[in-house]
Order: structure tokens, then C-alpha cells, then sequence
């Protein structure tokens, strides 16, 4: 069976994961064989690709071409913040307009599915031994104080024992680079992540749900809190806890 954390070797790699997650993954490379020659065969493939040298250069005809359509001509001893001025006001005006359509459509995305990664991580984080709970209690008076003073806010906790969805206590998390409440709720054999945190703070968090790599996720907002339960129970469990968390 492979390592649960192996999803984790790309984002440790590319750089994507937060400074506590980043530790505990070079903690844990260093006892996990798996993991830590999957991310060595990555340096390695990295490597060969930089040396390779798999890139080529613009020749003079294309670039004579791009100049033209500039409207640059061959003028080449005129300094580059003078030519700005010899581009067609229209043409500047699409390409901001181009580069503004980019950003919008393509940033979010990129960010929901950033967060969406990071939940996830957290969620399978949280599985291993030990990482579960800081606070372990189905009493919701028990779970919701131990936040005051470790958050700047605090999330609203419930006991759903009696729907069944029986809280089993909190903790701590990081998420999009802002510590986040994590509420632990069981379903049957199941393990239920809810995080919340300050929709100020969620900007690039979308209302959505889907699923990625055999997890569920529903993410939606409420007054002034987000939240996002992640889990491998079914969406239609998850639908049902978000009713009775916000009915």
C-alpha cells in the first residue's frame, strides 16, 4: 500500500506548501522510504530537463514580426519606455484588457483549487496518529472555549449526536496561510473535517464541492465565517451536516 502522503512530494517540491506543513513533511521524509525516493526520482527528472536545454530562441524574422505588429518598426536605439508611446493607444488598451480577463478567470481558479488541495491535506494529515484533535470532547461547551484566546475568532460549535453526526472535538489548523478552527464530527465509520475561519480571510474561496482523490468536499459561507467539511463520507452526508450546522 503506498503512503498517504505521497500526493504531498509535488506541492513540497514546487514550493506550495506553508512553512508548518512544509516542516512536517520533511519530518516525515525522514522516515518514509517512499516518499522520500519518490521526491529524488522528481529532482532527478528536474535535472535532466535543465541540463537538456529543451528551449529555443526567437529568431530575428519572428521578432521582426512582433515588432511590426507593435508597431515598433526597426527603430531598436530608441530607449523602451519611449516605444510605449508609439503603440497604438487600441492596441495597448486590448492588451490590458486581455491581461485583465487572465487575471479574473484564471487567478481564482487557481486559487480555489489551491485551497481545495490544502484542505485535503489537511484532512489526510489529520488521519495519521495522533493529529486528529487538540481538543478531545463531544461536549460542544468543552470544544468551543478552548479556541478563546488561540484564534481571533471563534467558530461555532454544535453536538449533532442525536442527527447522527456526534462531535468528537477541535483543533488547530493552517490553511491558504491563516490559522483556521478544524471541528471533528463522526459519521458512522467515517471522519468528518469542518473548517472554519473569517470569510474576510477567504477571498479566493469559492461555494462549491466536488471531489479529488477519493475525498468529498462542500465548501459554503454564512454571515461572517467560511467554512469547508472535507471527508470520505458521501457528498449527501456532508449536505446533511451542512443543514444542521446552518439549517
Amino acid at each position: 500500500m503506498g503512503c498517504d502522503l505521497q500526493h504531498t512530494v509535488h506541492g513540497y517540491f514546487d514550493g506550495e506548501l506553508d512553512a508548518v506543513r512544509a516542516a512536517e513533511f520533511e519530518r516525515h521524509l525522514e522516515v518514509c522510504d517512499e516518499c522520500r525516493g519518490a521526491l529524488e526520482q522528481i529532482e532527478s527528472l528536474h535535472s535532466r530537463i535543465r541540463r537538456s536545454a529543451l528551449h529555443e530562441s526567437a529568431s530575428p524574422a519572428l521578432r521582426q514580426k512582433i515588432q511590426k505588429e507593435l508597431g515598433l518598426g526597426q527603430e531598436t536605439s530608441k530607449p523602451r519606455s519611449i516605444r510605449w508611446w508609439l503603440v497604438p493607444s487600441f492596441g495597448i488598451a486590448t492588451v490590458l484588457a486581455v491581461f485583465w480577463l487572465a487575471l479574473t478567470l484564471v487567478q481564482p481558479h487557481t486559487n480555489s483549487a489551491q485551497i481545495t488541495a490544502e484542505l485535503i491535506d489537511a484532512h489526510v494529515r489529520s488521519l495519521q496518529p495522533g493529529h486528529l484533535t487538540d481538543v478531545l470532547s463531544t461536549d460542544q461547551h468543552t470544544v468551543k472555549p478552548w479556541f478563546d484566546g488561540r484564534l481571533e475568532f471563534i467558530p461555532p460549535v454544535a453536538d449533532y449526536a442525536d442527527q447522527g453526526f456526534p462531535l468528537q472535538g477541535g483543533r488547530l489548523d493552517v490553511i491558504n496561510g491563516h490559522n483556521v478552527a478544524a471541528l471533528i464530527y463522526g459519521r458512522r465509520k467515517h471522519v468528518i473535517n469542518v473548517f472554519v475561519w473569517p470569510e474576510k480571510n477567504s477571498a479566493a474561496l469559492f461555494n462549491g464541492s466536488g471531489a479529488r482523490q477519493g475525498y468529498n468536499w462542500l465548501c459554503w459561507s454564512s454571515g461572517e465565517m467560511s467554512f469547508c467539511a472535507v471527508s470520505d463520507a458521501s457528498l449527501a452526508d456532508l449536505r446533511e451536516l451542512k443543514d444542521l450546522v446552518h439549517p
